[in-house]
């Protein structure tokens, strides 16, 4: 790494390439039209390259060092992109996903405590439990409709469900709706390819105003949890308890309006984006039978007729290397969104303050650089080899520094019980063709149900 790339002076630096795009419109229409072909356009140009979208600057670097320089070693002179806030607009603006400088890092410093090693152990039984639920419900389910499941589905309803009890104690199988539609409604106005997603949140569009009424339903929903917290008799040592007892450095506790906040960032992103990378992983293992095999092969040899536990983990190589090639292929949380508070360098580059700063995860992922035949599912190629070789942040599906997923260990240990437990019962075999389209929403999600045959072992 040359000393100009360690300088913090921007001073002398030649601004990046630039995409050529329309008077007033700049590469709006293009973005919008096809975002997966403009990425490809991008990746195409340069490791770091500028446009404009619906009047704002965009950069979007695809090289792991500056990724590295922007969210680990000059991280305090990047805040989240105005874009980002713009297209999270009336979402839990007072959770951990959005605030910045002291309020986020009281936020982190009280929520912590929630995510250590000790307390996912406590959390494991009850993944492993609801999982086997679900195993018990799909092959009751497969069998009356002909075998087939919505996995996307069962696996939001898996996932919110673990998240709701471990985190919060609190059983929301009878109000999943109200989080389903707020779920829907968010993806639906982010969507990527669509007009929607330029449109300010206060323009009364039949998607703004859905989403406002399901924001309005999934924050009643949550003051009514914290009422029943607040009347429950006993004392509780969870996330929730936290939230609503844990005193910052002035000793104050969190206001209401916070404490809602966070409960809604939680049960959104906690269980969206580890039910979307459970789908993509049954999609991937019903794609590719030898793959199946071989980790059903590893659950028999380790589990025998038992059920998994935090315990097994170190021992399931082969589950932690579906799930880790899972996340490469098909990373939930896509890109990454930051912006200078002045002006930067990255490599020769110079990025103006106030520019938005993609970091596209999806991209930099099968990035052939780094990544052997970069779009095959292939579990195998994490030896610790390929792990030691690999440039830090060619891989970074749960984003990097000191804002990277607070639930990163909550999620890979949940991920990798619930394929273990649903793996040695039930088989997933995709019923629609090839690999599903994509939609770069608040998620990367498929634009189809994934439906899939599910079928005894």
């Amino acid at each position: 790494m040359s000393e100009a790339t360690h300088t913090n002076d921007a001073s002398g630096a030649r601004d990046p390439p630039r995409l050529d795009g329309w008077p007033l419109v700049g590469n709006t229409v293009a973005f919008a039209r096809d975002p997966f072909a403009f990425y490809d356009r991008l990746d195409s140009t340069g490791d770091a390259v500028c446009y404009s979208i619906a009047g704002d600057e965009f950069c979007t670097v695809f090289e792991p060092e500056y990724v590295q320089r922007i969210l680990v070693e000059e991280n305090e002179r990047y805040v989240k992109a105005q874009a980002f806030r713009q297209a999270a607009a009336g979402f839990a603006e007072q959770g951990l996903l959005l605030t910045e400088g002291e309020v986020w890092r009281d936020q982190r410093v009280r929520i912590q405590p929630a995510f250590t090693p000790d307390r996912i152990q406590q959390y494991a039984d009850a993944m492993v439990e609801y999982a086997e639920r679900t195993a018990e419900d799909l092959a009751s389910e497969a069998g009356a409709a002909e075998n087939i499941v919505d996995v996307g589905e069962a696996m939001s309803e898996l996932t919110l469900r673990i998240l709701a009890k471990s985190l919060l104690d609190v059983d929301v199988a009878d109000r999943r709706a109200v989080v389903r539609e707020a779920t829907e409604a968010l993806n639906d106005r982010g969507d990527a390819g669509g007009a929607s997603a330029f449109v300010p949140d206060w323009v009364p569009t039949p998607k703004n105003r859905r989403f406002r009424r399901a924001m309005t339903a999934f924050e009643q929903l949550v003051d009514d949890l914290v009422d029943d917290r607040r009347d429950a008799a006993g004392e509780h040592d969870d996330l929730l308890a936290l939230l609503l007892h844990a005193e910052g450095p002035d000793g104050t506790t969190m206001s209401e309006d916070a404490v809602r906040d966070q409960m809604v960032t939680f049960l959104f992103a906690g269980h969206e984006t580890t039910s979307l990378a459970l789908t993509y992983a049954w999609h991937l293992l019903g794609r590719n039978p030898d793959a199946a095999a071989r980790l059903r092969t590893e659950l028999d040899d380790v589990l025998g007729d038992r059920r998994a536990t935090m315990a097994d983990l170190p021992d399931l190589d082969y589950t932690d290397r579906v799930v880790t090639e899972a996340l490469r292929l098909y990373p939930p949380a896509y890109v990454i969104f930051r912006e200078p508070t002045e002006d930067v360098r990255l490599g020769p580059y110079r990025v103006r303050e106030g520019t938005n700063v993609t970091l596209p995860v999806f991209k930099i992922h099968r990035d052939e650089r780094f990544y052997d035949d970069p779009d095959a599912f292939r579990p195998e190629r994490w030896t610790d080899e390929f792990r030691a070789e690999l440039p830090e942040y060619a891989y970074f599906p749960f984003g990097g520094g000191p804002r990277h997923c607070i639930g990163m260990r909550f999620a890979r240990t949940e991920l990798k019980l619930v394929l273990a437990t649903l793996a040695r019962e039930l088989a997933f075999e995709p019923t629609y063709d090839g690999d599903p389209d994509l939609t770069m929403a608040a998620t990367l999600r498929p634009d189809q149900p994934m439906e899939m045959r599910v079928e005894p072992r």
